[in-house]
């Protein structure tokens, strides 16, 4: 990966730990919360949206398609998000996730996209997901009823993230699409979806109570999502998709120093291994 790949990969984890950390330490849920940080998002980013489509020249007929597509994906991973971190801890639900998702980026990015990966992106992105998987048996309390549904919700928004991964790649690649200009239509496409349902929850009262997670959530999922699409451009799907699960490593320690979540040394072996995996990516 070049120093910029590099770059954006970190930013975007950064940015993607953060907002999550964000919603499970707001402790909300609902379509009422994510109506409002899918219009906040809408309204920052729209500018940049708007002048990167009419920089770019880009078809808007194709740039609808694609973004109606990637908006009902992510409202889907959103969704299956909350529902996760209200039955399953966030070490549990997040860590599987974050490893289910790149495991299938990669198949699907050979199978779909036709890239080639070498042997060390190969070996790399197979060290991540191991140290995810690790993070996450550590994550829960084995045996409970929360740990068990948390590992079927993290495996499930999984699968939805790899199906957006591939979506989007393939927008901004094949497509040719400019990645705000896209991602801006996905966050007006997200609200659109949502609005029948925010209509009868409380937005001013969930406003008030959530009034920085709102914002913070609204502005940086977008950008999280935004620097790894930029990435994607720069270089394959099969070597971004495992690199940014860097952020798995932020969310499970975070989870053991603020949550109180268990089994410390075993998130330690796990981060470690993660930060193998994403060296043996960056050298490949």
């Amino acid at each position: 990966m070049t120093p910029l790949v590099l770059a954006l990969v970190a930013t975007g984890a950064l940015a993607h730990a953060a907002w999550n950390l964000t919603i499970k330490r707001a402790g909300t849920s609902g379509a009422g919360f994510l109506w409002l940080t899918f219009a906040v998002g809408a309204v920052v980013f729209a500018p940049f949206g708007v002048w990167s489509l009419a920089a770019e020249g880009a078809d808007l007929w194709r740039w609808a398609g694609f973004a109606a597509g990637s908006g009902a994906l992510q409202v889907g991973y959103f969704l299956l998000l909350q529902r996760g971190y209200r039955v399953g801890d966030v070490s549990v639900v997040y860590p599987l996730a974050r490893g289910t998702g790149p495991l299938l980026s990669v198949l699907l990015a050979v199978v779909l996209l036709g890239e080639r990966p070498g042997w060390p992106v190969l070996v790399g992105a197979l060290v991540v997901v191991a140290g995810v998987v690790t993070i996450g048996l550590a994550g829960g309390r084995a045996g409970s009823r929360a740990s068990r549904a948390g590992v079927l919700a993290g495996l499930a928004i999984g699968v939805v993230i790899a199906a957006y991964t591939l979506w989007d790649a393939t927008a901004v690649t094949v497509g040719g699409l400019p990645v705000v200009g896209l991602y801006w239509g996905s966050l007006l496409v997200q609200t659109a979806l949502l609005a029948p349902w925010a209509a009868r929850a409380p937005l001013a009262r969930i406003a008030r109570r959530h009034v920085v997670a709102v914002p913070v959530v609204g502005i940086l999922a977008p950008l999280a999502y935004i620097c790894i699409l930029l990435a994607i451009q720069l270089a394959p799907v099969s070597v971004v998709a495992p690199a940014r699960e860097v952020s798995v490593v932020l969310v499970s320690l975070a989870g053991w120093l603020w949550f109180r979540e268990p089994h410390p040394a075993q998130r330690l072996v796990g981060a470690a291994v993660v930060l193998l995996g994403v060296g043996v990516l960056t050298v490949g």
